[in-house]
């Protein structure tokens, strides 16, 4: 009882201090006596909670990285892949448009030229037996190809049909070695041969019959034209001649031509289904450069 009694006293004497103590605190305001004294007291809890909240503060930051670690990773997937299917759209385009362009100059040399073809595209190049230049091209027999048909692009000859199936073709080209196309000089009447030498398809062969007729770099090449159109159409345009050799005492000339379509670039080509109605001769080549 003694110690009870004794706990309440000094229990009510310390809070009749403390009364009195803020009581004079505030009624003196900043000239009270205990001002040091609050002022300690500030900075200790101050100091205190600056602490505690430093220590914490690191600690909810990095569980909150941790929680937001998946959704942001999804976030990033999800920006690549949008990225991604842009970028593939751009590169859709820009292909098609130029795709396009190539269909239209393919059609315009079909249309001066009275051809009718099957539009197709290169989808892969493999060899033959028998051959070194090959594509395949994505028509076949149900659009109406068949072999020993003319192929050519918006530029001029590409080669023949050797093989065709329902959907796909194979496509033999000017290039190769085995490859033998008769040709015409521009404004004339003499004929030659065309073979492939290789080269990545830059030069093509062309030997002239007549080794008394004029043959000077410069000089372009046209298709003679087989029977029936088969397997080639006339007037097709094959090359410019780059480079005449000297073959003296020869009953032929030999001269090399650059192609006029890009044989190791193909992508948009055409197969003669129809041969024209008349030979159109001159009329397909291009304006002569300097003169468009």
């Amino acid at each position: 009882m003694r110690d009870s009694r004794r706990a309440r006293l000094i229990l009510g004497v310390l809070l009749t201090a403390a009364l009195i103590i803020l009581t004079v605190d505030h009624r003196t305001g900043d000239s009270s006596p205990l001002r040091p004294l609050r002022a300690a007291g500030s900075y200790l809890f101050g100091t205190a909670e600056q602490l505690s909240g430093g220590v914490v503060r690191p600690v909810t930051t990095f569980v909150q990285a941790i929680l937001a670690a998946p959704a942001a990773r999804e976030h990033i997937e999800a920006l690549k892949e949008e990225n991604a299917k842009l970028r593939a759209g751009l590169l859709t385009g820009k292909l098609d448009a130029e795709r396009a362009k190539e269909l239209q100059r393919l059609l315009g040399l079909a249309g001066t030229g009275g051809y009718k073809v099957v539009p197709g595209n290169v989808i892969a190049r493999r060899g033959q037996p028998g051959f070194e230049e090959a594509v395949q091209i994505d028509v076949g027999t149900n659009d109406g190809v068949r072999p020993e048909m003319t192929v050519l692009n918006g530029d001029g000859l590409v080669g023949r049909v050797l093989h065709a199936s329902s959907r796909t073709s194979t496509v033999v080209l000017l290039s190769d070695p085995a490859s033998a196309v008769g040709a015409r000089l521009e404004k004339g009447k003499e004929i030659g041969v065309v073979h492939g030498v290789g080269e990545n398809g830059r030069l093509v062969q062309f030997r002239l019959l007549d080794s008394t007729a004029p043959l000077s770099r410069g000089g372009r090449i046209v298709s003679f034209g087989s029977q029936h159109g088969r397997p080639y159409v006339p007037g097709v345009p094959i090359g410019v001649i780059e480079r005449v050799e000297s073959t003296p005492g020869e009953l032929t000339r030999v001269a090399y031509a650059r192609p006029y379509a890009d044989l190791t670039a193909l992508d948009v080509v055409g197969v003669v289904v129809e041969p024209p109605r008349r030979d159109p001769r001159d009329a397909v080549l291009p304006p002569k450069e300097g003169s468009r």
